[in-house]
């Protein structure tokens, strides 16, 4: 007499289960970087490959993705933190640090508008500060102690200097998205030490076409 074939083992369902919300998670985060508000739960389930109705069971409404995907960038962000703090040497460790933050600005700009959407965004920001803040001085204070960094760059400096760099890759986002590269080490060659030597410029400047269809693509409406 054939039996009937028993369910797979609860364990594998919770595995599935989690390779599924690491997929809408992914997606979510692609879609929310590309295009912002726009994004519903639905493209969302799309672009991951899965029903709309996994997405739903996971997620009640877009805010709590948003949530999702903010908290995940956040412990990615303060993992590269903790990497560039114990990198053997305390200047390459500042570069992969301040190249990770640019890299996640200049392919996240649509996610700060998504960012808006959370009722607890100033809240969330205040957490991801008070969590990152502490690493991110340490790592700054030892590439000033090894004598890598200018002795008179603060934390904010840091910040600042990152945004730089995403105005450029804003501007040359549509054009050529990966020119932001080019500021970046003239940036840090600004700022390092003495000793230290120069960052090779590894991406060209924009070029006179480039540069107009970028003044051409700014003056555009952005679609919502």
């Amino acid at each position: 007499m054939n039996h009937v074939t028993t369910a797979p083992p609860p364990r594998r369902l919770r595995a599935d289960a989690a390779r599924n919300q690491q997929r809408i998670i992914a997606a979510a985060r692609e879609l929310f970087a590309d295009r912002g508000l726009e994004v519903t739960l639905d493209d969302v389930a799309e672009q991951a490959g899965v029903g709309v109705g996994t997405v739903y069971r996971r997620f009640a409404n877009k805010q709590e993705l948003i949530s999702e995907v903010f908290d995940q960038m956040v412990t990615e962000l303060a993992g590269a933190v903790d990497a560039a703090l114990h990198h053997p040497d305390p200047w390459d460790g500042l570069v992969a640090l301040f190249e990770y933050s640019c890299r996640h600005i200049a392919a996240n700009r649509g996610f700060g508008e998504v960012l808006l959407e959370l009722h607890d965004s100033m809240d969330r920001f205040v957490c991801m500060k008070d969590q990152i803040r502490p690493g991110m001085q340490a790592v700054i204070q030892r590439a000033k102690d090894a004598g890598a960094l200018q002795p008179d760059i603060e934390p904010a400096d840091f910040f600042a200097m990152v945004n730089m760099v995403d105005g450029m890759a804003g501007f040359a986002r549509p054009v050529n998205p990966d020119v932001w590269e080019r500021y970046m080490a003239l940036i840090l060659n600004g700022v390092r030490g003495d000793g230290v030597p120069r960052l090779p410029l590894t991406q060209p400047p924009l070029t006179e076409d480039e540069v107009e269809r970028a003044k051409a693509a700014a003056c555009t409406p952005r679609k919502r």
